[in-house]
């Protein structure tokens, strides 16, 4: 077994923190994109669909009970959730078998 994969974010906008050193965040409309593809892990092209990279935020820092960079985060792509994973106190362990048929 691999390691498992580090997720970024692709947004809809940005802005800039200023109380975190002029910081840009994520706004609007967030996807998981994994560094180094061109596309986002639903399948968005990420210049057809004008997604701005955050390749210094983390996926888990999207979701508002992280107290991450959520606060103007509008909406988080369900697909990129269900593959990327939902991490936060509403999150479902993933699926597990625990008797697999021979």
């Amino acid at each position: 077994m691999g390691r498992p994969k580090q997720y970024a974010v692709a947004a809809s906008g940005q802005w800039t923190d200023e109380e975190e050193g002029r910081r840009r965040l994520p706004a609007g409309e967030v996807h998981a994109w994994e560094p180094g593809l061109n596309q986002t892990v639903c399948g968005l092209s990420l210049s057809r669909s004008r997604l701005t990279r955050f390749p210094h935020v983390g996926w888990a820092d999207t979701f508002p009970e992280s107290g991450g960079a959520a606060d103007r985060v509008r909406r988080v792509c369900p697909r990129c959730a269900s593959v990327a994973g939902r991490r936060g106190g509403d999150a479902r362990p993933r699926w597990h078998r625990t008797n697999p048929r021979p």
